[in-house]
């Protein structure tokens, strides 16, 4: 089929329209900003092409032939598709479905509150979301961009930073109320505490325990399902601040200790640089540069590197 295609005369079908619609070779050659030579030259290829004449020549005037008239309603046909197959695509890098790969816990707690402002800010760009911790191969896939939480170092694609991270010891008010602030000099046996393997509490106190295995919260390998279990009342949690922001801000969960770690990682937003500068990528990115911007730091007293 492509050897086919190869084959088409397309361009010889353009010329033949556009004299076909005026009847006049040097008419037809001024519309098309080419010599009346060419548009001659065109119009044979296409007749030996098709094994018959399209046109009578009469003088400077020409009459199609049976043929061409049969021929004409087709090709116009056919341009009128390819031509409204590409403004569709040309729309499509305007606006319509964007294919965006990211980790489920940014998702479900960073971008999910947002959706109601990009609706309202970017309401003919439709996300269509795919939550993974793999890396996205591109060229196999139909993603524009993902978001990744990484060090930057993403060869052969545009790669920007979007949010800086920290990690944060977090609980509901109550428990913090019964239990006190998170110290971080010493072991923290007191303290009913939830481990996540994303964000251990290694990260954050280097000794910290957690009694007897009897008492100690199963692990869990998800972000956001610790901060769930935060939520519940169920203990203490290191978390990302992106993913607990607004859950403090709502009162929701306190911030349970005076110092915050930096994390080791960053948002990141990354795609091909093919696609770095078509248009609903970009005006996505800007949209998202613009909530990053906006998103508050930690509330202790110290920041701690």
């Amino acid at each position: 089929m492509d050897a086919a295609y190869d084959r088409l005369p397309l361009n010889a079908l353009r010329v033949f329209e556009a004299v076909a619609t005026r009847l006049n070779f040097a008419d037809a050659a001024e519309a098309l900003h080419v010599t009346p030579a060419a548009v001659s030259q065109q119009v044979k290829a296409l007749e030996d092409y098709l094994q018959t004449p399209l046109f009578r020549r009469r003088g400077r005037s020409v009459a199609l032939t049976s043929e061409g008239a049969d021929l004409l309603p087709r090709v116009r046909r056919g341009l009128d598709e390819l031509e409204a197959a590409l403004q569709q695509s040309r729309r499509q890098r305007e606006s319509g479905v964007l294919n965006i790969s990211m980790l489920s816990s940014f998702l479900q707690k960073w971008l999910t509150p947002r959706l109601g402002e990009q609706r309202n800010h970017l309401p003919e760009i439709e996300l269509r979301v795919h939550t993974s911790r793999e890396a996205v191969d591109f060229a196999r896939s139909d993603f524009h961009v993902a978001i990744r939480l990484g060090t930057g170092n993403y060869p052969g694609l545009y790669s920007e930073k979007l949010l800086d991270d920290w990690l944060v010891p977090v609980a509901t008010p109550a428990l913090v109320r019964k239990h006190g602030m998170i110290p971080h000099t010493r072991d923290l046996s007191a303290f009913p505490l939830l481990y996540s393997s994303d964000e251990p509490w290694s990260a954050f106190v280097s000794d910290a325990t957690a009694g007897s295995a009897r008492t100690r919260p199963a692990m869990l390998d998800d972000s956001a399902s610790v901060i769930s279990a935060a939520l519940e009342g169920h203990g203490f949690a290191v978390a990302r601040w992106s993913l607990v922001q607004r859950d403090v801000a709502a009162g929701r969960l306190a911030v349970a200790s005076e110092v915050v770690r930096q994390f080791r990682f960053s948002y990141y937003f990354v795609c091909p640089e093919s696609y770095a500068a078509m248009p609903k990528v970009v005006r996505f990115r800007d949209w998202l540069r613009a909530e990053a911007a906006e998103h508050p730091l930690p509330p202790p007293l110290a920041l701690s590197p």
